[in-house]
């Protein structure tokens, strides 16, 4: 191969981070190849996604540079104002309210479907050069300047940097040796959209319970429900979380409108429900040679603060600031000692956050004595402390 067809990055995977990823390379000039084994199905909503995200503030910035955000905020972004946290056990409760910190609100609620169709649809205007359905079968480093990738279909793609973002299970991640282990938490989160007697008030509510923490996402629902329809997450030990997706609908609100605490009335409709394993999982390392991990190939957390796809997109803005800097001074922009910075920098943040999250589900996904004594009055000290509670905020929302 010539070193004319030596593409600057190859990204493989093309969920929300892989084809944000391809995007902002190629839309700030580099030669970007992407590879996808599936075509996404496309977004339509009148079947929302059951899979969502609390967007952050920085993360709509990015796809807003990138000419996605107003196509997907347009489409079905359910802002939120404001956010309550409590424990089942009693105690107080932290709140953030928007207009505390002088923002029209604090983040979105965004299905994943909806974020995959319209990064997808900016990819051929962009000049992305998207493979699919393909498969990587093998990686080839026979070169000092460029990594192969060997695609099922026979071709070959050579590029300055090869970008792993295909998810937790990352083959690619796998084929560059890079060991990720990870810890079962022996919980599911369980997932669905269910109607309330009263407005979610623009508002996410989580309680924290034994088992694990529930939550309420605001959601637009139709004409009917257009503010009382919310996404839940409610994260169980996995054979609650069985026994939960077996019940009836009406046992099934039941059981959640307890562990809710009936904060927002009578549950009084819910959709189809699905569960997922819930994990931490973290790459050893974030770089190999010209291989770099991004996303759930470099990290899995746990739900509670529902910053699994913000870290995988801050990623993906650390990485394209490192390519930009290499393109002002003439540089490699696949360059192994530039990439160890870009990666000292993620995994450092990421698994800050990644025991962070660890150590708050361990607090308050128990019925420990000391422990139950404790955190009630925890949430209430941080939530009668703005200071604290705007640090906390700021750190989620990455501003």
């Amino acid at each position: 191969m010539s070193r004319r067809e030596i593409l600057d990055v190859a990204v493989v995977g093309a969920g929300v981070v892989g084809a944000a990823a391809a995007l902002a390379f190629a839309r700030d000039g580099f030669d970007v190849a992407l590879v996808e084994a599936r075509e996404p199905a496309p977004w339509s909503p009148l079947r929302p996604d059951l899979r969502v995200y609390a967007f952050a503030p920085d993360n709509a910035a990015l796809l807003q540079d990138l000419g996605v955000w107003s196509a997907v905020r347009d489409a079905r972004a359910q802002p939120y104002r404001a956010m309550r946290v409590w424990d089942a056990a009693g105690g107080g409760e932290i709140a953030f309210d928007a207009d505390a910190f002088g923002r029209r609100e604090l983040g979105w609620i965004v299905e994943n479907g909806l974020l995959v169709d319209r990064l997808w649809a900016a990819l051929p205007q962009a000049g992305v050069q998207l493979h699919c359905p393909e498969y990587v079968e093998a990686l080839e480093r026979d070169g000092s300047d460029s990594v192969g990738v060997a695609l099922a279909g026979g071709r070959r793609l050579r590029a300055r940097l090869v970008v792993a973002a295909d998810g937790a299970e990352s083959k690619l991640r796998r084929l560059a040796g890079i060991e990720a282990p990870a810890h079962d938490y022996g919980q599911r989160g369980l997932v669905a959209y269910v109607d309330s007697e009263r407005s979610h008030e623009a508002t996410c509510w989580q309680r924290f319970l034994p088992g694990g923490p529930v939550a309420f996402l605001p959601t637009q629902g139709d004409d009917g429900a257009r503010d009382r329809r919310s996404s839940i997450v409610w994260t169980l030990p996995d054979a609650e979380a069985e026994r939960l997706l077996a019940a009836d609908d009406a046992a099934f609100l039941g059981e959640l409108e307890r562990a809710f605490a009936g904060r927002l009335g009578a549950l009084t409709k819910v959709s189809a429900r699905a569960a997922f394993p819930l994990r931490r999982q973290l790459a050893q390392r974030y770089v190999s040679g010209r291989v770099a991990v991004i996303g759930d190939a470099a990290h899995v957390v746990h739900p509670l603060a529902g910053q699994g796809v913000n870290l995988g997109l801050r990623d993906v803005a650390g990485l394209r600031a490192s390519l930009r800097q290499a393109r002002r001074h003439g540089a490699d922009p696949g360059s192994p000692h530039r990439l160890a910075r870009w990666a000292r920098e993620r995994r450092s943040e990421n698994a800050l956050a990644a025991y962070g999250f660890d150590g708050l589900n361990k607090l308050f996904s128990n019925d420990d004595l000391v422990a139950t004594l404790a955190r009630g009055p925890l949430l209430g000290l941080a939530g009668k402390l703005p200071p604290l509670a705007h640090f906390f905020w700021r750190r989620a929302a990455g501003v």
